[in-house]
């Protein structure tokens, strides 16, 4: 089997990178393709695998319409040379260049932005989702119990690297935050503006009383808070946010990253996503906040007071143990579903229940 892997985002490179272990050992063949964006090129480098990137993302909307048929283009250029037998993940671009070759494509979504799932719907062949409460995408999708960022981050996967204090140019044990900022370029960020100037000074004033402040950004940040930007290999990012006190920012990935860990997480977006909001309201794992100036100080002081807690991690660990009892093995539901697919399709319509062997 041939699989062909779309990366939309850094994030997807950790979806797929135990299944694409997993299949590579059984003798498949995957290629990962992808824009420049952020630390994708990095991470697929350190992972060994065969990719092509397509160059950068577009900003403008104008650009991301161009960007849409010119890079649905060399997909298909690429697919025309690799030949695929399956195309993976939630991109419109895999979807459309899948549905000319007449090939498989199965999306993982997790954000419902109908603007993008507008796009893919009518070319993939089926959607996985988790099964927290969000709107229905039609006949095509299928629930699983989980999240997304559980394909990278079950401890059946991940042990956090406790040398990550040394990477991070602190002695072992201290207390740190690890604080998130977006650019805000992506389709469904439009709108959004994030945590003011004079907010992100005043947070990192207030959390530096208390611990270690480690800023990751994906735009240029002010003279002044630079020195805070983390320096570590990017693989490494996922250590740094299982040992942190708290993770605080506009990045839904991370926060939710930081729940499967057992890290309070503080997630600012005017938007919100679905599965932060059942992190928070089922498991009190997450804290949700709009972008509002009222909600941006209400934050901080939140952060404020849990990094105070001396129970707090603890109490974390507590509630992560509670979500990983409920919550499936997603990779080897993936691999599973993937490698069976489409009967896997007509089980999981006929017998939901059936994916709880993957546990």
């Amino acid at each position: 089997m041939k699989y062909l892997i779309d990366i939309g985002h850094p994030a997807h490179v950790h979806y797929f990178k135990n299944f694409a272990k997993v299949v590579i050992d059984k003798g498949a063949k995957v290629l990962f393709t992808c824009r420049d964006k952020d630390v994708t090129i990095s991470l697929l480098k350190h992972f060994g695998f065969d990719y092509i990137s397509f160059g950068h993302n577009y900003k403008s909307k104008a650009g991301k319409v161009f960007g849409l048929l010119y890079f649905t283009m060399r997909l298909f250029f690429v697919s025309l040379k690799f030949r695929p037998d399956m195309y993976l993940n939630a991109t419109m671009y895999a979807a459309i260049v899948a549905w000319l070759f007449r090939k498989p494509h199965i999306s993982l979504e997790d954000t419902f932005n109908r603007e993008q799932v507008r796009l893919y719907l009518p070319f993939t062949s089926c959607i996985l989702t988790g099964d927290y409460e969000h709107p229905s995408l039609g006949k095509k999708e299928i629930k699983f119990s989980g999240y997304q960022e559980l394909l990278y981050l079950h401890p059946y996967y991940f042990k956090p690297d406790p040398s990550i204090f040394k990477d991070l140019g602190i002695e072992k044990g201290t207390p740190y935050v690890i604080v998130r900022f977006v650019s805000w370029n992506a389709s469904h960020d439009y709108g959004h503006n994030g945590v003011s100037l004079e907010n992100k000074k005043k947070l990192v004033k207030m959390f530096s009383k208390y611990l270690k402040v480690f800023i990751t950004s994906e735009e240029k940040l002010p003279k002044e808070l630079e020195p805070y930007r983390i320096k570590i290999a990017s693989e490494k990012m996922h250590s740094a946010i299982s040992f942190a006190s708290l993770l605080y920012g506009e990045s839904a990935t991370m926060a939710s990253e930081a729940a499967m860990l057992g890290v309070p997480a503080i997630f600012l977006d005017n938007t919100g996503r679905w599965y932060t909001k059942e992190e928070e309201e089922k498991y009190g794992l997450v804290f949700n906040f709009t972008e509002s100036e009222d909600n941006q100080i209400n934050s901080i002081k939140k952060g404020v007071e849990l990094v105070k807690n001396p129970q707090l991690k603890m109490l974390w660990n507590e509630k992560r143990k509670k979500l990983l009892t409920d919550k499936i093995d997603v990779t080897a539901f993936l691999i599973w579903f993937v490698e069976n697919y489409p009967e896997s399709a007509k089980i999981m319509k006929e017998n939901p229940e059936y994916q709880y062997n993957f546990k």
